[in-house]
């Protein structure tokens, strides 16, 4: 990644591929990609203060309702991985949007490229509901750098 991607309130975290990520052809599984960009948002977003407890104390959530992943190089066993995302969008109201990027430290590689969009919903009744103040403050939409698919 860029260090414009570090310095603009990009958050990262790191994985490890472990026996369980791996498919039957050797190499991990499109699945655990979807799972590493979740739990990156989850880490994220309690990073900011917008836990689960929180949430649910807002009665709001912000929920998925498209991903859009291109898948560019393998991950295999034993890789250490960093998942980078941000906040490129919100609205304030109703809709953000992430980036992702997973790139692999060791040689520089942009593994994957991720956009997911979200609508901010009410908890108790799953329809879509204006954003509380805390969620346009904790998931303000930061500006980073392009990268290419080598993460350069």
């Amino acid at each position: 990644m860029t260090d414009n991607a570090e310095q603009s309130g990009a958050f990262s975290k790191t994985f490890t591929v472990m026996p369980d990520d791996i498919d039957g052809l050797g190499h991990v599984n499109n699945v655990v990609y979807l799972k590493w960009l979740d739990a990156t948002v989850w880490a994220h977003t309690r990073h900011v203060g917008l836990g689960e407890g929180r949430c649910r104390a807002l009665n709001r959530g912000m929920a998925a309702i498209r991903h859009e992943i291109d898948y560019l190089t393998a991950a295999y066993l034993g890789d250490e991985v960093t998942v980078t995302n941000w906040v490129a969008a919100n609205d304030g109201k109703l809709r953000a949007t992430r980036c992702f990027r997973i790139v692999r430290p060791a040689d520089g590689r942009m593994l994957l490229r991720a956009t997911s969009h979200y609508v901010c919903t009410n908890l108790t009744t799953g329809r879509p509901a204006r954003m509380p103040s805390e969620f346009t403050t904790g998931y303000a939409s930061v500006n980073v750098g392009h990268t290419d698919e080598k993460g350069e």
